[in-house]
């Protein structure tokens, strides 16, 4: 096994990217395409607004020392801007503005992209989990949970039909 691999954690965020796609899939899917576009679209975003929590790994004591600091900023100021991103397209989509379906996608893209980088260099740079400390359930729950509803948010952007339809 490469340096660094750790099968435990490895196995633990597998889990949850299953989990969270299975019930993605059968729960959240058939309530949310059901719901008018826009109102659904606000719902999924609601839950990737708590993203600010990524700046938790900045936090002496939440994560060890050792963690990389240019890493943990990566992830702090990249999820807080994602939660940003998150909260202006649910203000768009309450008020119906016109830019309300180009800004959810540019949060959704951004959520994505940042999550995958994340994980990424993540995966690459840091040779032990456990430098993530209290930090661990993010990038082993919160994340696979955040990913499928970006899954969702996808789904429901490219879904066919007239906006007139969907709204």
């Amino acid at each position: 096994m490469p340096p660094g691999f750790n099968l435990p954690f490895v196995l633990s965020v597998a889990g949850a990217f299953l989990t969270s796609a299975v019930v993605a899939s059968v729960y959240v899917w058939p309530f949310v395409r059901a719901m008018p576009r826009h109102d659904a679209l606000r719902l999924l975003a609601a839950f990737h607004a708590f993203r600010f929590l990524g700046m938790n790994f900045m936090v002496a004591g939440f994560v060890s020392p050792e963690l990389s600091p240019d890493f943990a900023s990566e992830v702090g100021w990249g999820d807080l801007t994602a939660a940003t991103l998150a909260l202006i397209s649910m203000a768009a989509l309450s008020r119906r503005w016109s830019i309300a379906i180009p800004m959810v996608w540019i949060f959704n893209v951004w959520g994505t992209l940042d999550l995958l980088n994340a994980y990424y260099v993540g995966a690459t740079k840091i040779q032990n989990p456990g430098l993530f400390g209290a930090g661990i359930y993010i990038p082993a729950l919160y994340v696979p949970l955040l990913l499928a509803g970006h899954v969702l948010v996808f789904m429901l952007l490219l879904r066919p039909g007239s906006e007139a339809q969907r709204s």
